[in-house]
């Protein structure tokens, strides 16, 4: 099993350039079922769940053609209806297939969906908002088993709570659905913009009509459509992280700043010296770190996949902080193996107590989950000495080339086989 080995100590200098983001990825690939004309996708990041995403597509009869960073998917033939376990079972996004296959064929069997391990998603609520537009279903053996005789009907829908995974379900399967659908108390992420900024350009007819409610009248056809996958904003809040964590001086490429706002306030309130321009973002990270207390939240607030990241970085400020998790019930996995480092975190339910002025110690430490794994990373980067890192296959599901763009700005790191 592959894993990662880091010198630690050194501050990163230079240029890091961000890839396409896999969040914005995984909804757009899944609302190409709907159409039957030609897509091509730009600006796609090389990382395990994109090809999962694929394979999963291609299993259901898509055909593609992926070069480098693009991809042309022709769905003119797709005819299953069936995701199964193997394909659905390392990534939550797996279900995201449910509502554009409801909405071509009326019927569709897919797993329940696997991923990281960080607590109960909402998957029951896109299953319950999806029944709202006339479909029904039975649980059998781990598979959702769906049914819409009539066809998908539109609706109006009030989501219980702001829900990614079923925002992006229900406007992709209300594209096709009969009549109007309203969706009230949306998620608004950039990455769900995106989403319907692709699914416009393909002809769908949807609006926004406040901030948390989208307007979707159902479509009988699509047309062909090119769309560049937008920035990768947790892989830049990573590498700002990053500079910050090792006193660094970088210079983040091809991102758009305001979408990182709340992050930028938080990192100049800790310290870092932070500068924008059209395309790019430079920070200076300072040797006083200051405390300071986050809580998670749905965008515009801060994002938990950037929890772990931030916690590092919180280790080292100059008195206690806290962090309260109220997206995820389980997402402080990473909290014992920091902890083997040499940082003092307390839990009690949601809330992390962080007790600062910590000199990480380097270690041998084992990855638990997509964004836990980065933040291992981050912590064997401001330690002194060698630490390794196991179970590299969850960073590998969500940051490409993380090694080859952390060696570009000086980081001592290397993958062992």
């Amino acid at each position: 099993m592959q894993k990662l080995e880091v010198f630690g100590a050194i501050r990163l200098k230079g240029q890091i350039n961000i890839s396409g983001s896999k969040n914005a990825s995984l909804p757009i690939l899944a609302a190409t079922l709907l159409s039957k004309k030609k897509v091509s996708l730009n600006n796609l990041p090389k990382v395990k769940d994109i090809e999962t995403m694929i394979n999963l597509l291609k299993s259901l009869g898509s055909m593609i053609k992926f070069n480098k960073r693009k991809l042309i998917i022709d769905n003119s033939n797709q005819n299953k209806n069936f995701a199964s376990y193997n394909l659905v079972k390392t990534m939550r996004a797996g279900i995201l297939v449910l509502g554009p296959l409801l909405a071509k064929f009326g019927y569709a069997k897919v797993s329940l969906p696997g991923g990281c391990s960080i607590g109960t998603r909402p998957d029951d609520m896109q299953i319950k908002a999806i029944y709202k537009l006339g479909v029904k279903d039975k649980m059998i053996q781990g598979y959702v088993h769906a049914f819409a005789p009539k066809g998908l009907i539109g609706s109006k829908i009030n989501f219980p709570k702001i829900s990614v995974g079923a925002t992006e379900n229900l406007i992709i399967a209300s594209t096709l659905a009969k009549g109007t659908t309203i969706l009230n108390n949306c998620a608004i992420e950039p990455e769900i913009k995106d989403l319907v900024n692709f699914l416009i350009k393909m002809g769908c007819n949807l609006k926004w009509v406040s901030k948390r409610t989208i307007k979707i009248i159902g479509i009988n056809q699509s047309k062909e459509v090119i769309h560049s996958i937008m920035f990768d904003r947790i892989e830049a809040g990573t590498y700002l992280v990053a500079a910050a964590i090792t006193e660094g001086n970088l210079k983040i490429k091809n991102v758009i700043p305001h979408i990182l706002q709340t992050e930028i306030n938080v990192l100049r309130k800790i310290g870092a010296k932070i500068t924008t321009k059209k395309n790019e973002i430079k920070i200076v990270g300072n040797k006083k770190i200051k405390n300071t207390n986050i809580k998670t939240a749905p965008y515009p607030g801060f994002p938990t996949d950037l929890q772990a990241q931030i916690m590092v970085l919180l280790c080292k400020a100059n008195k206690k902080s806290l962090i309260r998790e109220d997206i995820f019930e389980n997402r402080f996995m990473h909290v014992a193996e920091l902890n083997r480092m040499g940082a003092k975190i307390s839990i009690s339910g949601n809330k992390a107590l962080i007790n600062g002025n910590t000199k990480f110690e380097a270690a041998e430490l084992m990855a638990t989950d997509l964004r836990a794994s980065v933040s291992l990373v981050l912590a064997a980067l401001a330690a002194k000495g060698k630490s390794q890192i196991n179970r590299i296959y969850h960073l590998d599901r969500g940051y490409e080339s993380l090694e080859k763009k952390l060696k570009k700005v000086g980081a001592r790191i290397r993958r062992l086989k």
